[in-house]
């Protein structure tokens, strides 16, 4: 019996948070345009394609993108609406088709091994998300993951593109290997440093020569990468072990009613989001980034689950003041985690137990 070829598809939003932007702001059509904060430490959250041009990418500095192109239109980021934007459009995509595995606010791998011929449905699918929602999609398919959103991605905007694992193997050769998930800066040097620059030298790499530097595990991995094999599976839910909410202060702040003020505000939102979900945690973590990039992390487990903003908000406020931050603050978050119906689940799974302890 021959084994089944699987037929996977990478769905990726063009320049999300700009694309929703340009709806509100039709006038900016044409125009470069950057969704970033105000801040002198805000960071682009993304651009739209003509500002891309000038050398604007996501995570760089405001700052460095305005002096890139001083005639940019700069919005702030509005979460909400992309978030509520995100919504409607995996909801159209989860109507269509089963298998849908959400692995961002703008990004979904589709499980089309089932369907015989599913390049037609699918590109109805990106024409119905196009007149419905105003978002273009970029689509890559492949025999997997790895093959599917390295193809999404090298073609957008607007890519509809499907290719086998031998194909994405020859065609990407020449590229650089941080062009594979899982290979950072890092990662990248230390190969560089073996003169393994381009995705074809990782492919004709000695799997011995890489096991002496990264590890045989890691070697076999890397190898296997760069000839785009990956048998990992697309998940149709994925269940937040934690939940998080951070703030990155303008200037650094050493004042402790400010401080307080910002944590109980974000404890807030916290239990906000916990309430709009049922969810409730149990555990409660402060992390604390201090201005000399000290960061601090301190956790306290409840006696008992909570969704109830009081009770995160008194949690991180007595572990912020009992670590009482000795140098002023650059960054303040909260997390919850130890979700109840998480270690719920847990408990069902795990084999061979017949009680369950309190916990």
């Amino acid at each position: 019996m021959s084994e089944i070829r699987r037929v996977i598809a990478h769905l990726d939003i063009d320049a999300f948070f700009a694309s929703v932007e340009l709806q509100r702001h039709p006038e900016a059509h044409g125009l470069p345009l950057v969704v970033a904060g105000a801040g002198p430490r805000a960071v682009v959250t993304t651009a739209n394609y003509e500002a891309r041009r000038y050398g604007i990418d996501s995570a760089m500095p405001a700052a460095r993108a305005r002096s890139l192109c001083p005639q940019a239109i700069f919005i702030a980021p509005d979460f909400a609406a992309y978030r509520a934007k995100s919504h409607e459009v995996w909801e159209i995509v989860r109507a269509r088709f089963n298998t849908v595995g959400q692995v961002g606010i703008d990004e979904a791998y589709l499980d089309l091994t089932a369907i015989p011929k599913p390049l037609a449905p699918l590109r109805a699918l990106v024409g119905e998300l196009r007149e419905r929602t105003g978002m273009t999609v970029s689509v890559g398919v492949g025999p997997s993951r790895l093959v599917a959103k390295t193809a999404s991605a090298s073609f957008k905007p607007a890519a509809f593109v499907a290719m086998s694992r031998e194909q994405a193997v020859s065609h990407f050769a020449s590229h650089p290997v941080q062009l594979l998930q899982g290979i950072g800066p890092k990662t990248a040097g230390r190969l560089a440093e073996l003169d393994l620059r381009s995705v074809g030298d990782l492919q004709r790499a000695d799997v011995t020569l890489l096991g002496g530097r990264f590890g045989e595990r890691l070697a076999k991995a890397l190898h296997a990468r760069a000839h785009f094999y990956d048998d990992s599976p697309v998940e149709v839910v994925r269940v937040a072990k934690s939940r998080s909410s951070e703030l990155t202060f303008p200037t650094d702040v050493s004042d402790t009613g400010r401080l307080e003020e910002a944590l109980v505000q974000l404890a807030r939102e916290l239990a906000d989001g916990l309430r709009v979900r049922a969810r409730r945690a149990r555990t409660v973590a402060v992390k604390v980034r201090l201005d000399d990039w000290t960061t601090v992390t301190r956790a306290r487990t409840l006696e008992r689950f909570t969704d109830e903003s009081e009770t995160i908000a008194t949690t991180a406020l007595a572990l912020l003041r009992a670590y009482a931050p000795p140098r002023p603050v650059r960054l303040l978050g909260v997390r919850v985690a130890a979700f109840e119906d998480e270690l719920a689940r847990e408990r069902d799974e795990a084999p061979g137990y017949q009680l369950a302890l309190p916990i």
